[in-house]
């Protein structure tokens, strides 16, 4: 083949091509906003991304850690102790008063009986012996206790009844706390005259107990314990 044939044909192929792109379809309209939004967006930054404007405010990042706020710490202050104020201590009373009474054993405990009336003597003299208690002794009447009582050995307890001849219970119970070797012996009334007048006397006078007559056998022995005890027996009946 000539050069001119050659020349010729590939004149008429460009001529056939340039034809063939101006008569080609318009594209979608799609297409078009597609391509007019590409070729308007701004150009990528070297890793791919789209750069931010300097000006717009910073993102935070994908997995950004929420901050909670932590509470302050509630301050409790200290309480404080009101201190109660003092109750004032009673002045200690005389020791002969106060003093406090041992506990005597039954069968070791010595006995005045100041009692005018035989009969409730024996009575009185049987029970105690029933205890235990190894002495027994008998006054009649209300005079010179503090001389007989002086000549005995030993004197835990003084059963005194209120009506005696000469001289009646009260008036021997004053004697008897005159003495410095008696002033501390227990001293308990044994009476008819039961009342709660004659109970309040007793007390006020300086007796260690009352006992009303006539006489329980089946609580006297309790009776005398607890006086023995240094319990306080102040019966009626």
């Amino acid at each position: 083949m000539s050069t001119d044939t050659l020349n010729s044909q590939l004149l008429k192929s460009a001529l056939s091509f340039d034809s063939d792109v101006h008569s080609a379809r318009p594209l979608p309209d799609r297409l078009k906003f597609s391509l007019g939004s590409a070729e308007s967006s701004e150009p990528a930054s070297d890793n791919g991304t789209k750069p931010r404007d300097p000006s717009a405010a910073p993102r935070p990042p994908r997995h950004a850690t929420r901050t909670v706020p932590t509470r302050r710490p509630t301050v409790v202050p200290p309480r404080t102790t009101v201190a109660k104020p003092a109750v004032p201590v009673k002045a200690a009373e005389d020791d002969d008063t106060k003093a406090k009474k041992v506990p005597i054993n039954p069968a070791d405990a010595h006995v005045l009986v100041v009692e005018d009336n035989v009969p409730n003597f024996v009575l009185v003299a049987r029970l105690l012996a029933y205890m235990g208690i190894p002495r027994c002794e008998w006054k009649t009447s209300g005079w010179q206790v503090v001389e007989f009582a002086d000549t005995l050995p030993r004197i835990d307890l003084i059963l005194m009844d209120i009506r005696l001849p000469y001289e009646d219970g009260f008036q021997a119970l004053e004697k008897v706390r005159q003495n410095d070797r008696l002033k501390d012996t227990l001293v308990v009334a044994v009476t008819a005259e039961a009342s709660v007048e004659q109970i309040n006397k007793a007390k006020a006078s300086g007796f260690d107990g009352f006992i009303a007559k006539p006489l329980d056998p089946d609580r006297f022995p309790e009776q005398i314990r607890r006086v023995l005890k240094g319990e306080d027996v102040w019966d009626l009946t």
